[in-house]
C-alpha cells in the first residue's frame, strides 16, 4: 500500500524521513493532489544508474539499425 502524506507533515520532517525506505517512497501531496516523491538516497542511485544503462542501449539499438 502506498505511504501517502500531505506535504504539510514535513513541519515534522522527522517522521516523514522515517517513513522513506528502500523500495517504500513517501508520496506527498498539495491540496489533495500529488506533488512530491521522497525515496531512499540508495534507490535514486539504483534509479539514475538503470536510466544510464538504458540510455547506453538505445544509442547501442541505434547504432546497429543504423548499420542495417
Amino acid at each position: 500500500m502506498p505511504n501517502i502524506k500531505p506535504v504539510s507533515d514535513l513541519r515534522n520532517y522527522n517522521s516523514v524521513i522515517k517513513d522513506c525506505k528502500a523500495g517504500d517512497p513517501v508520496f506527498l501531496t498539495k491540496n489533495g493532489r500529488g506533488k512530491y516523491v521522497l525515496i531512499d538516497i540508495e534507490e535514486y542511485q539504483r534509479e539514475q544508474d538503470l536510466i544510464k544503462r538504458l540510455s547506453k542501449l538505445e544509442g547501442a539499438e541505434e547504432i546497429l539499425k543504423s548499420e542495417e
